[in-house]
């Protein structure tokens, strides 16, 4: 995803300079104009706006005070990853005693979206670091950043964008399921209820594009989608929430992080969930984020 934003700001007509640990994927974005560092330091020194795209938490706790003890930090962090708002608070408030703006910024969109500039982008931060970062989030969504709240609601929203597509999938796996078993086929079935008021994205691109066509390409994989719907129940379990559906899409994606190989398409959780039904449910509670 960062090769790929970087590529789409190079587009754009930005200076782009990328870091990564790997020295292959810094090849892979200077062929396509980005400059490439050493050190993720450098970039401070060298950039107003940086762009983030992180594994995790753990690596935006490792990598923003790095920025913001250079010399010259940037300007403006916006950052994509999907990560713990608890987090995202913390390097903001430090941030901030920097002089720096900060954006909780995740993303929506997967590799297209990220490629053709048009992500969507959950936004947390004040009004003047969105100011300040807003012509690089143009470029990188073409106008379909939204701003939802102070610093941490970008990654509330976006835990809670994950968590529902996960839930649509399960749901409509099992849906697929009970049509088959009364000799419906799963593409007309899909069609109909495309026409109707229980469609969602779910039947609209990922079984079109991904699940009927059994390509499950769509290079987001089940370790990621079964950590997020994991750390969507545990924020909103700190406020005293104890969600009846969410809760219950996250067992079929607990059993699908013990089931399928890490790397596995997350869409192959509909066929998981069709099975899991066929068998009278035999999911258990979520497990713990990681």
């Amino acid at each position: 995803m960062g090769g790929a934003m970087a590529r789409t700001l190079v587009r754009a007509g930005w200076t782009v300079l990328g870091y990564d640990p790997d020295p292959a994927q810094v090849a892979a974005a200077a062929a396509a104009g980005v400059l490439g560092v050493d050190d993720r330091t450098a970039l401070a020194g060298r950039a107003d706006h940086v762009v983030l795209s992180l594994p995790g938490a753990a690596q935006v706790r490792a990598t923003v005070p790095a920025l913001l003890a250079a010399a010259a930090p940037p300007r403006v962090i916006v950052d994509t990853t999907t990560s713990d708002p608890d987090t995202t608070r913390a390097v903001a408030a430090e941030a901030a005693r920097r002089g720096v703006g900060y954006l909780d910024a995740p993303v929506s969109g997967g590799r297209a979206g990220a490629e053709s500039g048009t992500l969507g982008a959950f936004v947390g931060g004040t009004p003047e670091a969105v100011a300040a970062a807003g012509p690089a989030l143009e470029a990188l969504t073409g106008g379909r950043a939204v701003h939802v709240g102070d610093s941490g609601a970008g990654n509330v929203a976006k835990l809670l964008n994950n968590a529902m597509c996960a839930a649509h999938l399960a749901l409509t796996g099992e849906a697929v399921a009970a049509a088959r078993s009364y000799g419906l086929a799963p593409d007309r079935l899909i069609a109909a209820l495309n026409t109707a008021s229980g469609r969602s994205a779910v039947t609209e691109v990922n079984y079109p594009r991904w699940i009927l066509t059994e390509s499950f390409d769509s290079g987001f994989p089940v370790r990621l989608m079964s950590r997020d719907v994991a750390l969507c129940l545990d924020v909103l379990s700190r406020t005293g929430s104890a969600p009846g559906v969410l809760g219950a899409a996250g067992h079929v994606w607990a059993e699908a992080a013990r089931e399928l190989a890490p790397g596995t398409d997350f869409n192959a959780v509909a066929e998981l969930a069709a099975r899991l039904s066929a068998a009278g449910g035999t999911a258990t509670p979520a497990a713990e984020p990681r």
